[in-house]
């Protein structure tokens, strides 16, 4: 099972979940964990090969990853927690996960909070999986890792965002890299399939007006969802939560308290 770390409101019965992306760790919620601690009930979980997450049982690391199995692994944490329902909270890859458990398991979300979503490949970012999938065998996986972050990142105030994403990435291994970097094989189809599908889900898109790669598509996405909210906040790149903390807490807190 996946690491997982929880902390118990005194009051509150609502349950916040935290799903990191690709390389992270629920270290990227750091600027997250004191505020909204003192609202709800939290759980935080290192996906596989992330953080502490690296005992799986051998089998896992066997299977070929989809992102219905990694899913599943959430869904099991979240049985053993014993959490029927909560507001679920991603940011970048976390974001698709939110969504596919979502369309997995409906029932059992309230809300979802997507900081730097990803609901479409623009030019660029197909063309950078085009890079990765070509050379993920032969160059070191830091060294693509860190060329993607700082394409995806690259100004100077995203530098704090960029070095935190580099640092944890850091503790996988060339192998975990590939087997998830596996995963861009079913993104575009997937994509495609959640944004003609509207579950009716409240769901709020906090996006950084210069997140270049991601933020046209989830305007397209809000468009046609009824359901969905999106903030743009200014001076801000891909990953809101860190660069832009009080302001994303702030605006989640009073989503999320509006789906209670």
């Amino acid at each position: 099972m996946l690491y997982y770390k929880r902390y118990n409101h005194p009051e509150s019965k609502e349950w916040l979940v935290f799903i990191h992306g690709a390389g992270g760790s629920s270290a990227v919620w750091y600027k997250q964990f004191k505020f909204f601690k003192r609202h709800f009930n939290l759980l935080l979980i290192d996906l596989r090969g992330h953080g502490k997450s690296t005992d799986l049982p051998e089998k896992i690391y066997n299977q070929e990853y989809t992102f219905e199995g990694v899913t599943e692994d959430i869904i099991e944490v979240l049985d053993d927690a014993n959490i029927p329902k909560a507001h679920f909270m991603g940011v970048s890859l976390g974001t698709i996960l939110a969504r596919q458990l979502a369309e997995m398991q409906p029932q059992r979300v309230k809300s979802l909070v997507m900081a730097g979503a990803v609901t479409r490949l623009t030019i660029q970012s197909r063309l950078l999986v085009f890079l990765g999938n070509t050379f993920k065998k032969v160059i070191p996986y830091m060294w693509l890792y860190q060329l993607f972050a700082f394409i995806i990142m690259p100004r100077k105030q995203h530098s704090e965002s960029r070095n935190l994403f580099v640092r944890e990435a850091k503790k996988l291994c060339q192998k975990e890299f590939i087997r998830w970097f596996k995963l861009t094989k079913d993104i575009n189809p997937l994509l495609r399939y959640f944004k003609e599908s509207d579950l009716g889900i409240p769901t709020l898109y906090v996006m950084g007006d210069q997140d270049v790669m991601f933020l046209e598509p989830v305007k397209t996405m809000v468009k046609k969802h009824k359901a969905s909210v999106l903030k743009v906040l200014d001076q801000c790149g891909h990953v809101v939560n860190v660069q832009q903390p009080d302001v994303f807490n702030s605006l989640s807190l009073k989503f999320i308290q509006q789906q209670v």
